[in-house]
């Protein structure tokens, strides 16, 4: 799936990240979702290989990356703390300014760390969120019970672990079953992976930290910088033109244009895992906004 590229484990200041690189040309990192890991990018890392460096990580917690002690504040698993994360891995590979693309928690962490650090970024995209400070704001019972995940995931410890440890499947077959549009959009050898990284508790208990920290200590920083700081750099935004972005937010081009003055974007036919379900259009709209 990712013939050419060459795997990594890299150590940074606050956990081991896992990952991928291959390709050359101008680096671009790739920041995978729930409940996936970076082998969601398998459709469109080697394509965007032709043009660019392309590097594809596990987030701190997930797939073969590490999962750090966690703190009563889940500061470790907030991302800004993620984020970090990945400016030292791409780094390590000598990379100071990277084009950036994220999808689900890693257009999460790609948004906080575009704010947090100006200069590192030259382009940012989004894929299927709208910030978290925006979320929480507009969250009403629709929200509640289409998102339901968020909060079951954000329960104190160790409820969901403990629930998850029962029946991990369950889960998985729920976000993997109900979110996408297209069928047979998962390999077996993929879908397989996603699964195994629910069997592990250090896994699961820094999966759900995230969670934790996103009510918490994200929401808290979306706000500090709201009407303060702006992502500086170009920012597409592509979203499921039926999921539930599209469905819950009449404009949600309008909400990222809040955060940023250079915003583009559009819906795309599929569902919440765009990369995987729509590689040709994903690729088509990533390499006329990187190039």
């Amino acid at each position: 799936m990712f013939d050419g590229f060459e795997e990594f484990d890299i150590v940074t200041t606050g956990a081991t990240i896992h990952g991928r690189r291959g390709g050359d040309g101008p680096p671009v990192l790739l920041l995978h979702g729930i409940p996936e890991t970076h082998l969601m990018w398998h459709r469109v890392a080697p394509r965007l290989a032709e043009h660019f460096t392309v590097v594809a990580t596990d987030l701190r917690g997930w797939g073969d990356s590490g999962t750090p002690p966690s703190s009563p504040d889940h500061e470790p698993y907030s991302m800004r703390a993620i984020a970090r994360d990945q400016i030292e891995v791409m780094r390590s590979l000598g990379y100071d300014r990277f084009h950036l693309v994220g999808h689900d928690r890693g257009a999460r962490c790609a948004y906080r760390l575009a704010l947090d650090a100006p200069d590192v970024v030259t382009r940012l995209a989004v894929l299927d969120v709208v910030p978290i400070g925006d979320v929480y704001d507009r969250a009403d019972r629709a929200f509640s019970l289409s998102y339901w995940v968020w909060s079951f995931l954000a329960a104190p410890e160790p409820v969901p672990e403990r629930f998850i440890a029962a029946a991990p499947e369950a889960l998985v077959d729920y976000m993997l079953q109900s979110w996408p549009e297209v069928e047979d959009s998962f390999p077996p050898e993929v879908r397989a992976a996603y699964l195994e990284q629910f069997t592990r508790p250090d896994t699961v208990h820094a999966i759900c930290e995230e969670f934790r920290a996103a009510a918490t200590l994200d929401y808290d920083q979306d706000q500090a910088d709201r009407g303060r700081r702006k992502i500086t750099c170009p920012l597409l935004f592509l979203w499921s033109q039926h999921g539930q972005v599209a469905t819950l937010y009449d404009d949600p081009l309008a909400i990222w244009r809040q955060w940023a003055d250079d915003v583009r974007g559009a819906p795309v036919p599929a569902g919440h895992f765009i990369p995987e379900e729509a590689p040709d259009e994903t690729v088509r709209h990533l390499l006329d906004f990187l190039r």
